[in-house]
């Protein structure tokens, strides 16, 4: 059963990442002034860069995601921006223990996300993508 459905899944998961990482992207490209505020406040260098770095990596990203087109490339960026991220913006061991339930949380969807991305750049995704048509 789960053969048949090898396909399917791979499309909807890359979609649903997808999901995580193009909205991002776009919320970045519509609030950028926001958005390096936000990079700044957490006290890394050149924030504007920084932003736009990030709404590249995640706009592209994200397309590259549901085109499924250079997505073991696109999977192994993704994952190294939100592995380095999710310890800029979410280090919960740097709030007060009453505080930390959010950012734990966040923290650890990272690393889940980071784990579906490298699976996907691990076994590829799947037939019904471009990297698919261009292969045959």
């Amino acid at each position: 059963m789960f053969n048949t459905l090898q396909n399917p899944f791979a499309l909807i998961g890359r979609w649903l990442l997808a999901a995580l990482f193009l909205p991002a992207g776009i919320a970045k490209m519509t609030g950028f002034a926001g958005t390096v505020g936000y990079i700044a406040s957490v006290g890394l260098p050149a924030p504007t860069l920084g932003a736009v770095i990030a709404l590249i990596v995640e706009v592209l990203g994200g397309l590259s995601l549901v085109l499924g087109f250079g997505t073991r490339v696109a999977a192994v960026v993704l994952a190294i921006f939100t592995l380095v991220a999710s310890f800029f913006f979410h280090p919960y061991w740097n709030v007060e223990a009453a505080q930390q339930l959010i950012p734990f949380l966040l923290f650890y969807k990272n690393i889940a996300v980071v784990g579906g991305l490298l699976i996907l750049a691990a076994f590829g995704p799947g037939a019904w993508s471009l990297d698919a048509k261009r292969a045959n």
